[in-house]
């Protein structure tokens, strides 16, 4: 929606390219391309490098990638990194070197750490969402070509048909029935008619040329061809864009990141504020309190979490595409493990998509080949997007329909009528041939022809043939209905009203196979806790049919006129229960997906043709195939190599291990900061030294955050993966404040432990320790540093998994080798000269025992009551 109120905003603006449009469109088509230079048969090679060398590709130019150095700089302008800074020129300040170096470090993990491997990851994604891409059809040396969108130049010759994507603003010079759809522009969903005659912009300016069409709309209807005037930021299209770069629309998933980091942001700022307060008051150091409390708010900001998302989202999308899964948006992961309900079209997704044509019949149910070679033509001479249908028609190769035969006119496809005509002079006749749905079909006849006899329709005739008809749909024929009717050869230009007063022919009949893997597939997704639905254009008959043949359990079946006057209420309470609804226009697809969201469901919709791209855009996910139309596949957010429903389970799993491995890292952060900022508070208050040292405070945080380096990698639990997942900070929130204060029972019990024991130990060691007191407070600095680097990093491996931990679930063996080297540092730190330089001294071996035994208690303590917690408020 911000797209759409910046482009209302904008469009009274007119740039000096659209001005060069708009006096082209003033023009007629012959003298708008002698302005440009070019003619109907498009753009020689080296016009079109020359082109390119002028203007560019075909891009909007976000995807240009900034250089290393200023990448690494818009980094820096993270409030987490900037938070970072200001700690780093503090320590500078007050001459705390070793703080600045820690910190530096800290910032190098959260800046150029995370740009190797987000960079890295995004090198991978790019080249798998380069395995999609969207073409157009242009004239190139005198021949029709197929090429990507950002390959179109200016100068380009375009054919445009039913279902292409607009590549750019254009002058059309030839429409026949041509409508688009200008509703990523201007927001408004009727189509639009275009026409090729000389004409000027009025109303709003350029984008109500109707002369002209534009990038970013898409075609619905009807056949075109154009030259293109403007590519890339010069566009209409590309105006708006370059305003907008740098915003783009939140997701239920960023929003989710979006609330986790203002939870800790709140909580940072309380926490920060208290110790501040409690230490200079106390210890009376102000300097010390400040370098402390920015210690601790280093310890609580999640700085990692940017990377970690990134990282594992990359590598979600990468596992997807080894399965056939394309992302071509990342942030459609989570959502897609989220899905609770899948609406989709029995077509291609339940059946073979590879029909068979078993018959064509007159009235009588006898074969005619009159009505094969009718089809035939219908099918030849159209230039709209051929469907599945078609194709098998067109099979039949040993017709022959271009001796003798020309084509006159043609009145495309739409969703309305759901039928097409073309006309073609034939036998002396321009004859107007129409197939389509039998129903809409049997409506405009008013006679039937058996052999070379025509008769009038009447209604017994009718209803006989509606028996055979649903006979069929039963049995799961896809039926289409044939008729025809004669012109005298003085009509030139035909419309949809010709379309009455026809004779029936009779009919084809086509079996689209079940796939034998869809009952399996449905019972997965029904496992995984997903829902499917079928939305679809087909009747009743041939749906439930097909519902019965792959185990899907049609019930009530719901069809389109059902739904007509429907209240908001009615409409989701029947959604919600009816798994079949048939009959449907785009539109009504689109108002059951969006009634199912109001009812707190996360919905995907799978499809492949003109009509479900608004469908697709108004899901949670949009899934569509490979081999769909253009429109579809922009407006997908997944892309199947597959059309298989045992591919789109795999995907779903994949999206819920992606989520899985970032709420371990939000509940692993989450809880060790909040137990580790309880143990500080009251530390900082009956301590009469702080509890770690704040140069302590920052190494500990820098160890932490490289431990979970590996989470990425991690496993998730089969259990995890049987029901959709979605955002509760609520859930999070109460995780926080039950797991975290178990590592301050801990942290308390081993400052009593060195309270006790270290004053013992330094009176039976006097000797060696001359100044007690100095030497007290880094034995207690380095006792903590210990335990809570341990502890923290332990945890890692108990919230990871709802299992026992180790002995039921393993981590990765990446995760394991980072927090396993992370310990081991943490526990060889106080023994090697670095520690030394940090405040760190060696403990007493006896030391070992107690922590040890404190370890293992604490993992029993957190397991027994995270799984008391998984079981009263649930694994979200």
């Amino acid at each position: 929606m911000a797209f759409l109120k910046e482009a209302k905003a904008t469009v009274a603006t007119t740039t000096d390219h659209e001005r060069n449009l708009i006096e082209l469109c003033k023009l007629s088509p012959h003298e708008a391309l002698l302005r440009i230079g070019v003619n109907e048969a498009g753009l020689t090679d080296g016009e079109v490098e020359a082109s390119r060398t002028r203007y560019g590709a075909n891009d909007l130019g976000q995807k240009k990638q900034a250089g290393i150095l200023m990448e690494l700089m818009q980094r820096c302008r993270n409030p987490l990194v900037i938070q970072l800074l200001v700690i780093c020129a503090v320590s500078l300040s007050m001459d705390d070197i070793r703080s600045a170096l820690v910190v530096g470090g800290m910032i190098f993990l959260s800046v150029v750490l995370a740009y190797v491997q987000e960079h890295r990851s995004s090198k991978a994604v790019e080249k798998l969402q380069e395995m999609v891409q969207t073409n157009c059809h242009v004239m190139r040396n005198g021949h029709e070509t197929e090429i990507p969108i950002a390959d179109v130049v200016p100068g380009d010759i375009v054919i445009l048909q039913a279902g292409a994507i607009i590549p750019a603003d254009m002058r059309l010079i030839s429409t026949k029935d041509f409508f688009v759809s200008q509703s990523s522009l201007t927001g408004e969903s009727m189509p639009v008619e275009k026409i090729a005659e000389a004409g000027e912009a009025a109303g709003r300016g350029v984008i109500e040329l109707q002369n002209a069409c534009f990038q970013g709309s898409n075609v619905l209807s009807g056949t075109a061809s154009g030259v293109v005037v403007n590519t890339g930021v010069r566009t209409h299209f590309g105006s708006i864009a370059e305003k907008l770069s740098g915003q783009r629309v939140q997701t239920s998933f960023d929003r989710g990141i979006a609330a986790f980091t203002w939870l800790m942001i709140r909580f940072m700022v309380v926490m920060v504020g208290i110790v501040f307060l409690i230490v200079g008051l106390t210890k009376h150091d102000w300097a010390e309190a400040l370098l402390f409390g920015l210690s601790v708010a280093v310890g609580l900001t999640p700085e990692m979490l940017p990377m970690i998302v990134t990282v594992n989202l990359a590598r979600g999308a990468a596992a997807m595409a080894r399965k056939q899964v394309i992302v071509k948006r990342l942030n459609a992961i989570q959502n897609f493990g989220a899905i609770d309900i899948l609406c989709t079209d029995k077509t291609g997704t339940l059946t073979q998509d590879r029909v068979i044509l078993e018959k064509h019949v007159d009235v009588t149910g006898r074969n005619s080949e009159d009505v094969l070679r009718y089809a035939y033509m219908n099918s030849y001479y159209q230039t709209g997007l051929r469907n599945l249908l078609d194709r098998t028609v067109l099979m039949n190769t040993e017709l022959d329909v271009e001796r003798g035969c020309r084509k006159v006119d043609e009145i495309p496809f739409d969703f309305q009528r759901k039928r097409m005509s073309v006309i073609v002079d034939y036998e002396g006749d321009h004859v107007l041939i129409c197939k389509g749905a039998v129903e809409d079909i049997y409506k405009s006849c008013t006679h039937y022809q058996v052999d070379d006899e025509v008769h009038l329709m009447i209604d017994l005739i009718k209803n006989d043939l509606l028996e055979e008809y649903e006979e069929l749909s039963r049995d799961g024929y896809r039926v289409l209905g044939i008729a025809y009717r004669e012109f005298p050869r003085t009509q030139q230009i035909f419309s949809v009203t010709d379309e009455s007063d026809l004779i029936l022919l009779g009919y084809i009949a086509f079996l689209d196979p079940p796939k034998s893997s869809s009952e399996k597939a449905i019972a997965l997704l029904k496992q995984f806790g997903v829902t499917t639905k079928i939305l679809t254009g087909d009747n009743a008959l041939v749906t439930r049919k097909i519902c019965k043949d792959v185990g899907l359990e049609a019930g009530d079946i719901v069809s389109g006129d059902r739904l007509i006057g429907l209240s908001e209420e009615e409409l989701g309470e029947l959604a919600d229960k009816s798994n079949v609804f048939v009959r449907l226009s785009p539109a009504q697809k689109e108002n059951i997906i969006v009634a199912l969201q109001k009812r707190g469901h996360v919905v995907g919709y799978m499809g492949d043709g003109i009509n479900d791209a608004p469908s697709m855009r108004v899901a949670d996910v949009g899934i569509s195939v490979d081999t769909a139309v253009d429109v579809a596949k922009e407006s997908a957010d997944i892309i199947l190599l597959e059309k298989s429903l045992l591919v789109l389970e795999d995907g779903i799993v994949e999206g819920r291990k992606v989520f899985g491995n970032i709420i371990k890292y939000i509940r692993m952060g989450a809880s060790s900061n909040f137990g580790n900022m309880f143990s500080v508070v009251g530390g900082s208050y009956f301590l009469p030294f702080l509890p770690m040292a704040p140069i302590q405070v920052l190494v500990n945080n820098l160890l932490y955050d490289a431990s979970q380096i590996g989470i990425p990698s991690d496993h998730v639990d089969n259990e995890y993966l049987t029901t959709p997942r979605r955002w509760n900070i609520e859930n999070i929130r109460r995780f926080m404040v039950t797991i975290g204060p178990i590592s301050s029972i801990f942290d308390y019990a081993t400052f009593f432990l060195m309270l006790y024991f270290f004053n013992c130990y330094l009176f039976s060691n006097a000797a060696t320790a001359p100044d007690m007191k100095t030497h007290y407070e880094a034995l207690f600095h380095t006792g903590w540093f210990v335990e809570s680097i341990l502890t923290q990093t332990l945890i890692v491996h108990i919230i990871r998994t709802n299992r026992i931990p180790f002995l039921q679930s393993l981590a990765s063996p990446f995760l394991l080798l980072t927090t396993g080297v992370v310990m081991a540092i943490g526990v060889a730190l106080p023994y090697s000269s670095v520690g030394h330089y940090f405040g760190l001294v060696p403990l007493p071996p006896v030391y070992w025992v107690w922590i040890t035994g404190f370890l293992l208690c604490y993992m029993a303590l957190t397991h027994t009551v995270k799984t008391w917690f998984i079981r009263k408020f649930g694994i979200d």
